[in-house]
């Protein structure tokens, strides 16, 4: 097999956050309905992708980075803003 080089600078970046964000949705999904004793339950790449976690990160992650450039709010300063009460 051989090995893969990260070019670029955009891409391999963001991959890295498209995961670190799939791995955050599916312990948000596991924790559901657990209350205190919820330990963080780690999935394998291929687990994400098959759950579709992977894709739904990839939809957030790429919106938010769109949304930073243009200037605008992301999903997760909106989601501050709401609790703040402004």
């Amino acid at each position: 097999m051989r090995e893969r080089r990260c070019k670029g600078k955009f891409w391999p970046a963001v991959r890295a956050l498209i995961w670190e964000k799939a791995q955050e949705l599916y312990q948000w999904d596991q924790a559901k309905g657990i209350k205190k004793d919820f330990v963080g339950i780690s999935a394998e790449r291929r687990e994400l992708r098959e759950g579709g976690y992977f894709h739904v990160a990839k939809l957030i992650v790429l919106r938010d980075l769109w949304l930073q450039k243009k200037g605008l709010p992301t999903s997760e300063e909106e989601e501050q803003l709401a609790y703040s009460g402004k």
